[in-house]
Formats: C-alpha cells, structure tokens, sequence
C-alpha cells in the first residue's frame, strides 16, 4: 500500500482545503475551511456560480448593508460546505469570522447562525463542526454551543496549555498548528529545519495527544498545518490529520512503509498542564511567546482574509 493508504488504517484523514475536486480525488473523511481557503476557492472559475448565488440571495434581504455583507460572508462559506458535503462521509468544519475572536457572545450567536444556514439547506448539526479561535473567549465559546449539541473545533492551536482549557470546556476536537509552530522556531532559532524527531510542532501535538489519551478527555486531537509530509508521518496514529492536497498526492505517490507512532495503548511521556481559571490561562499562554505570537497573528491573518472575501463578494453583490 501507498504510505496515504498505510495512514488511513490508524488516523482519520481529513482534507484541508476548499477544493472540491481534490477532496473528489482523495476520498477524505472530512474536511476542513477556513477564511483563507474560502478565499482561494473564490478565485476558481467552478465556484463562480456559488459566489453569484450568495449575492442574489443576499440581495433579497432587508438587512442594514454591515449585517448583510457578514450574512453574505456566511451563506458562501455554508454554500462551499454543502458542496463539500456531497463528497466526505464525515463533517465539514466552517470558521467563524475571526473577528469575534474576543467575543464569546458574538462568537455564539454567529456559530447559531451559520448552523441555521446549514440547516435551511438541509444540512444537520452532525455533519458539522465550527470552527473557533482557541482564545479564552472562544473556548468559552465553544462550551456553550457544545452543550446546545453543536460540535467545536478549536482552531489555532498552539500549546498544550489551550488544548487542556479546550479539553476541559467539552471541545469535539481541536488543531493543534504544527507548521505554524515550526516555522517560528526557525526564525527565533535562525536554522534551516529539524529532523522530525525533534520538530517543535511534530513534539508540541505529541505531547497534547499523550497527555489527552493519559488524563482521560475524550477531545479529538487533528493535527494541522503541515510543511513537509516528514510532518504527517512522524504524527500516524494521531486521532485526525487535515492535509492539504499537495502532502495528500506525495503520500499516495510513495510505497514505502509508514510505521504507527502515535497510539491510546501506548500513551509516552508528556509534560502535563492544569488550567485554573482564566488568569491563570492568560498567564501561562503569556509566558509561551510562541503560542502568543502566532494566535494573535493567525487572527490577524484570517481577518485579512476575511476582508478581502467581503470585498470581492460585495462587489458581485453590487
């Protein structure tokens, strides 16, 4: 078997992307978008019809112009997730605007609303995950909607510290970023890369996982944002890895063997965290000023391309 196939024995594959031909091509059990991604398919000529039927939609609403474009926003993302859906047995995560991200009310109400979207066209809650940045606010986010039966999955992931606040708020899964993880210790550490054994990012997910599956919580660990296939396999056995299409391609391209790492029934050693309350929470993520520095710009990131989604969607609206 080709090293995909040998992978999908021991970890739910998921697809990380908005392309519905690769998802067509890969056969994932779920997939996974984002602003970025939303944005990206945006740009492909098979989505111009969706874009359209946003618009025409939106159009028809008496809603003040502000309210209409965020509305806009969320019938386009649910839209690319329907279409997704025909695809993947499994769920399909949509994000909710990373402006929120601050806004634990806000961030309620918009998931409610994306999740009514889903269901006017016919989609149920179990088929979907919302997807939250894993900031104080969001998890607390997620708690609620968690205990309304809408499952979370708990974004921009980058310490051991969010994934236990994350686990302890009830959380479906979160996605721990392991490129993203990398790549700021390159740049702090001024080298070239690491060797997986020693991949900050590979380390960080191996540690959530162990001590996930040694305390108990039955939160999904999804490993994410990967910049090399050495990445993905230095993670098999992990509950969930989203891919995107290029690693998903090298992966059934090559036939080597591709041994099991990551187990329940044989959980390693891990450095373990507590979270007592929110303080405490700030506190700890203050003193990883890698976590700090790459949740705030993956914020910032996704909001920039959450204005420019708006802006080319308000310009076919108009």
């Amino acid at each position: 078997m080709n090293k995909l196939d040998q992978l999908r024995e021991y970890t739910d594959v998921v697809a990380d992307t908005g392309d519905i031909e690769a998802i067509a091509q890969f056969k994932p059990v779920d997939a996974t978008t984002n602003p970025s991604l939303l944005l990206k398919a945006a740009s492909l000529d098979q989505y111009q019809v969706l874009i359209d039927n946003s618009a025409n939609w939106a159009k028809s609403l008496e809603l003040p112009e502000e309210e209409k474009l965020s509305v806009l926003a969320d019938h386009y993302a649910v839209q690319i997730g329907c279409e997704i859906l025909k695809l993947v047995p499994g769920r399909v995560s949509t994000e909710v605007d990373a402006r929120l991200s601050f806004d634990t009310e806000a961030t309620v109400n918009r998931a409610r609303r994306l999740v009514a979207l889903y269901e006017d066209a016919g989609i149920g809650k179990e088929r979907l995950l919302i997807k939250i940045a894993s900031t104080w606010e969001g998890i607390r986010a997620a708690e609620i909607l968690e205990k309304e039966g809408t499952n979370c999955n708990l974004t921009l992931l980058f310490s051991s510290v969010q994934a236990v606040a994350a686990a302890e708020a009830g959380a479906f899964l979160i996605s721990p970023f392991v490129g993203r993880i990398l790549d700021w210790h390159k740049k702090a550490e001024g080298v070239e890369g690491y060797p997986a054994e020693k991949d900050p990012g590979v380390l960080s997910v191996r540690n959530i996982y162990n001590l996930y599956k040694d305390r108990g919580f039955n939160t999904v660990v999804m490993g994410a944002s990967f910049r090399n296939a050495g990445q993905i396999e230095a993670l098999a056995g992990c509950d969930r890895l989203t891919i995107g299409p290029n690693f998903l391609e090298e992966l059934s391209a090559e036939e080597a063997e591709l041994p099991r790492v990551l187990s329940p029934e044989s959980v390693g050693e891990y450095q373990d965290y507590r979270v007592k309350d929110e303080a405490d929470f700030r506190l700890q993520l203050n003193e990883d000023a890698m976590a700090t520095e790459k949740l705030a710009e993956g914020i910032r990131a996704f909001m920039a391309d959450q204005l420019k989604l708006e802006k080319l969607l308000i310009e076919r609206m108009s």
